[in-house]
């Protein structure tokens, strides 16, 4: 089963990100189309990219950056769970796809945003041309969350509604086509 890596973006003390990675983990789970793995760059702490050579090159010098590149790589598809900063993505997803090249190729990405009225729309389509040069195919189907703290309980949980979850389910049903579709091009780079 291919598998899919739920990325969580924020790493800032106090963020709700993880809050949706798992509601959304949840949603993936039922889905059963792929086998998951979670990772949280707020856990996985890159610095700024702090390697010497242009990462096409793929000569790491750093034990974090091998670390990162060979997550990525096992990777077969991608759902970055991603909120809106200033009307754009967050510097840590930047900073995150900045890091590798190669490995990144051929492999569908999809999309749960959230933030205030724009639900993280901004950040989505601010970042989808950075994907598309590394040959990341942007899903168009996403989960879009706006005014997201509506859904987090007095418990600090996540729980989405219907739509979110129907949203959810047609967006990991896309992610299977297409990660099926670009696995003979990942097989041949």
């Amino acid at each position: 089963m291919p598998l899919l890596q739920i990325i969580t973006v924020a790493t800032r003390q106090g963020r709700k990100g993880p809050g949706v990675a798992t509601w959304f983990e949840q949603v993936a789970r039922a889905h059963g189309g792929f086998d998951l793995e979670v990772v949280d760059l707020g856990t996985l702490a890159l610095p700024l990219f702090d390697e010497p050579e242009h990462p096409r090159m793929r000569t790491y010098t750093h034990a974090h950056t091998k670390a990162w590149s060979a997550m990525v790589e096992r990777a077969d598809a991608f759902v970055f769970i991603a909120p809106e900063y200033n009307h754009h993505a967050a510097p840590s997803l930047i900073n995150a796809i900045d890091y590798l090249v190669q490995e990144w190729a051929y492999k569908p990405a999809g999309f749960v945003s959230y933030g205030g009225i724009s639900g993280g729309l901004r950040a989505v389509q601010s970042i989808k041309p950075m994907l598309s040069g590394l040959k990341v195919v942007p899903i168009v189907e996403a989960v879009t969350i706006p005014m997201f703290t509506a859904h987090i309980d007095e418990t600090g949980a996540f729980a989405g509604n219907d739509k979110l979850v129907a949203a959810a389910r047609t967006m990991l049903d896309e992610i299977v086509r297409w990660e099926s579709a670009l696995r003979v091009l990942r097989a041949n780079r």
